[in-house]
């Protein structure tokens, strides 16, 4: 049994040996890390244009001019129509249950989902303002980004690189040596998030009855937002041992 034992260990490290991602000489794996903050200039909102109505064509025809008057004011605010993109419109029953908890149909649900893209900042409370005027029911979403994402994640893989190498060298140098070849790179995780410093949030808005009169609306206050761009690399090296 202990030689059966013995022989099953051996053969087990080999295995894990042959599917291992290390190479069996002498070597060093690192994970170099970079974390870059930036200042978005750019933010994208998310809304949402519902109507129940006892004539599902009375529920779609609301929706569809709610959403015309959305986009044909969008030129006062300098937004392309390359920066909106708006879903089929979507038409089904509206159910409720009654006293039994059976199913009625009671009219029919239209909704559209908007997505726009709003390049200068200062004009986002106008922009919001203006959704929630021509009849926007909901704003379900805020992402604030930046312009220069591709430019920032790239940046961020240079950096994490550097950040690698300056580890993989330190590391050898304590044990008398110095890195050799590479042998494995791996991008681990490439991201990006934001987080505000402080604003009275908008993240999600929902807006009950027919009607929202701008003059009752609050222009809502933004302080700075901040974004961060993060990139993970894994690097394996090769190590020369000094004599």
């Amino acid at each position: 049994m202990k030689i059966f034992m013995g022989m099953f260990l051996i053969a087990f490290s080999l295995s894990c040996l042959a599917n291992s991602s290390l190479p069996p000489n002498r070597h060093v794996a690192v994970q170099g890390k970079a974390k870059l903050t930036a200042i978005p200039d750019i933010a994208t909102l998310k809304f949402e244009v519902r109507n129940i109505d006892k004539n599902a064509l009375n529920a779609k025809q609301k929706v569809d001019e709610i959403v015309n008057g959305l986009l044909n004011g969008l030129h006062k605010f300098s937004i392309k129509e390359q920066a909106v993109t708006a879903s089929n419109l979507l038409t089904e029953p509206h159910i409720r249950y009654g006293d039994n908890d059976e199913e009625v149909i009671d009219g029919f649900v239209a909704t559209r989902t908007i997505n726009l893209t709003v390049s200068d900042l200062n004009l986002l409370n106008d922009v919001i303002n203006f959704a929630l005027s021509v009849g926007i029911n909901e704003i379900e979403d805020i992402q604030m980004s930046s312009s220069q994402i591709e430019q920032l994640m790239e940046k961020a893989n240079q950096l994490a690189v550097q950040n690698a190498k300056e580890k993989g060298a330190s590391l050898a140098k304590a044990f008398r040596a110095t890195l050799g070849d590479i042998y494995s790179i791996n991008s681990n995780n490439n991201s990006a998030g934001y987080n505000y410093v402080s604003h009275y949030g908008l993240e999600r808005i929902t807006v009950t009855g027919s009607r929202v009169d701008p003059d009752d609306l609050t222009p809502g206050r933004y302080l700075q937002a901040s974004m961060s761009v993060a990139a993970d690399i894994d690097v394996v090296f090769d190590l020369i041992v000094e004599k």
